[in-house]
């Protein structure tokens, strides 16, 4: 890993709206130019954003997975920017929650399922639960990979920083009754790992819920390096690899772990 690596990172928030993949890519395209044009190096994108969690028709919107993806890699190919976000995946005939990270040479470097669905919006009765932690090693360091639900458990980002990660990012649709939740446990989860977070949001409204945006990126130490606000629209933050090392040199959390105490 190199520690000396500074890059930009955008994070992107926008209105999804349900089922309407075409709709919703053009606005993720549009997103993503902006964001080429600004020199990004890595865009964070939200959770199911092609399609929203439109769970009916899953199994329809999982075939055009593989053309989103192969849109998406001729896009991060063209401009040397690394893409994330999640999609519906389809596998075994059951329809997964993928976040899929697609590295600065358009190549697909990884894939996570979601490993914690939300029973008080049924996703278990939708989605099948992954069983994988995930991190990958990618051209701008070594990610982990979350999503949204999985932020309220301390013990998923903890196997990413054992198993060196100095990035986590992670895509949401995270509602506005619990957006002081997001923030707050945010930035718990990059100062208790002392990693990067870059956090995906989305925005607008369905059925009866809202969604707040607030995409931000968290350096090691806790500090909101970008936060998009509430409306639709990206946030860019410069990524300077060498505050993790700095962040762990200053308070060295993995040499005092008490392995022999809580496993």
């Amino acid at each position: 890993m190199d520690f000396q690596k500074i890059f930009k990172t955008g994070v992107v928030q926008f209105d999804i709206i349900k089922g309407q993949i075409e709709a919703n890519m053009d606005v993720v395209l549009a997103n993503l130019k902006h964001l080429a044009s600004r020199d990004i190096s890595l865009a964070v994108l939200p959770e199911l954003f092609s399609c929203g969690f439109d769970n009916r028709c899953l199994k329809e919107h999982s075939r055009h997975t593989g053309p989103i993806l192969e849109r998406l890699s001729g896009f991060a190919k063209a401009h040397g920017m690394a893409i994330a976000g999640s999609l519906p995946e389809l596998e075994g005939g059951s329809i997964y929650n993928t976040m899929y990270f697609i590295d600065t040479n358009g190549s697909i470097k990884g894939q996570y399922r979601k490993l914690h669905l939300f029973r008080l919006t049924n996703e278990h009765k939708f989605y099948g639960a992954g069983d994988k932690v995930v991190t990958i090693g990618t051209s701008l360091g070594r990610m982990g990979l979350m999503i949204c639900y999985d932020l309220r458990f301390p013990e998923l980002a903890r196997k990413l920083f054992l198993a060196d990660a100095q990035m986590i990012i992670l895509c949401a649709q995270w509602p506005a009754s619990r957006k002081r939740h997001w923030h707050n446990l945010a930035v718990a989860r990059a100062i208790e790992n002392q990693v990067f977070m870059v956090c995906a949001n989305r925005t607008g409204i369905e059925g009866d819920l809202s969604f707040p945006g607030r995409s931000m990126v968290v350096d090691p130490m806790g500090e909101i390096l970008a936060d998009a606000g509430p409306c639709d629209q990206t946030a860019v933050a410069t990524i300077e690899m060498e505050r993790v090392i700095r962040a762990r040199k200053l308070i060295p959390c993995i040499t005092d772990i008490r392995f022999d105490v809580y496993g």
